[in-house]
């Protein structure tokens, strides 16, 4: 798998020598120089005055050794935790057009109601492995429709024929702007955001990340009366080039975010400002029909190895609603969950 300088610092050797090391080995250094001018051991010993040098020049090495790995400002658990990054990080390529022929393949095959956002994905992956990218750089998705439709199972399901980690975050049920960029230190919750931590756990620079419901997401406000918008905050991260070189409030250095697959959902446009529309043109899908909801039925019943009599079940009750009553496609998930239950329940003795 092909790697990439993820985070811009200098890792320095692991051998890196103690304070106390350094001031032992200068010590004998400026013993020596002295042992070829003198006579007598007292004339080697070192006063205050030369430990006192020594002790200062050992602290203006250990500073310019952390200034120039561009770590001086984090503390020593911070740097521990960028540890893991030290060889970079690792890119899931797509191998050939023929390989994304199959993951488009499969998306469609599964949900062909999101044709739409397949194609589009199926085109840029191809187009990914005809330039030659290590991996496939796929814009920002923005996806807009009725609520279970399954727009954020689509995202799941693209994630999975990718071979890459997922990371979901529910703009409605958590400060999202802070998920996504992290909160910068001076916070009571200070720490990286959701997607840079995924990363750092996995290893994988290109994931794919869920944003669920994006234009509920509320303003963060300070105790000074800041405030932080979600689609603000994603602005510099939604944009390749600035991606690239994306500074963490936290860490206070730069990452290369660039590789992400950004899925965001919304059920309507209401409260999204035009400069995060720019970067992902939303994408406007439309409500499931029956035949949509028995089809899928269907297929993950058979993915599930359900028996014919309860699949059955969960197709009759789909055929007998009125469109009115319309179950969504979280419903649909549900009752086959509940047959699998059934069905695998423990006899009673």
């Amino acid at each position: 798998m092909p790697r990439i300088k993820f985070v811009d610092v200098t890792f320095p050797p692991h051998e890196l020598p103690t304070s106390f090391d350094i001031e032992a080995r200068l010590r004998q250094h400026l013993q020596n120089l002295r042992l070829a001018r003198v006579a007598t051991k007292k004339d080697l010993m070192l006063s205050e005055a030369d430990q006192l040098k020594i002790s200062r020049r050992t602290e203006s090495y250990l500073t310019a050794v952390a200034r120039a790995t561009r770590m001086s400002h984090l503390s020593k658990e911070d740097r521990r935790k960028l540890e893991v990054l030290r060889h970079g990080a690792e890119l899931r390529p797509i191998e050939s057009e023929h390989h994304a022929d199959e993951i488009a393949s499969a998306l469609h095959a599964e949900m062909p109601w999101m044709a739409e956002a397949t194609e589009r994905v199926w085109q840029e992956m191809r187009a990914s492995v005809r330039n030659g990218d290590p991996a496939p750089l796929l814009k920002p998705l923005l996806l807009v429709g009725p609520p279970g439709i399954g727009k954020s199972f689509w995202a799941r399901l693209l994630a999975e024929k990718l071979s890459v980690p997922t990371t979901i975050i529910e703009a409605t049920g958590e400060p999202a702007a802070f998920s996504v960029v992290g909160t910068q230190r001076g916070w009571s919750t200070a720490g990286p955001g959701k997607p840079l931590d995924g990363i750092m756990s996995t290893g994988v620079a290109n994931p794919v990340i869920i944003i669920d419901e994006v234009e509920k997401a509320g303003l963060v406000v300070s105790n000074k009366g800041q405030r932080f918008s979600l689609s603000e905050g994603m602005l510099p991260l939604l944009e390749r080039l600035t991606a690239a070189k994306w500074a963490c409030p936290y860490f206070r250095v730069s990452f290369d975010m660039s590789w992400i697959t950004w899925v965001m959902t919304a059920n309507s446009l209401d409260g999204l400002p035009a400069p995060f529309l720019s970067r992902c043109p939303p994408m406007q899908l439309s409500a499931l029909s029956k035949s949509d909801l028995l089809g899928f039925a269907i297929r993950e019943g058979s993915r599930r190895a359900l028996p014919d009599d309860a699949l059955d079940a969960v197709l009759e009750v789909i055929n007998v609603l009125e469109v009115k009553q319309m179950v969504s496609l979280r419903s649909v998930v549900r009752m086959l969950d509940a047959a699998d239950v059934a069905i695998n329940r423990p006899f009673l003795h």
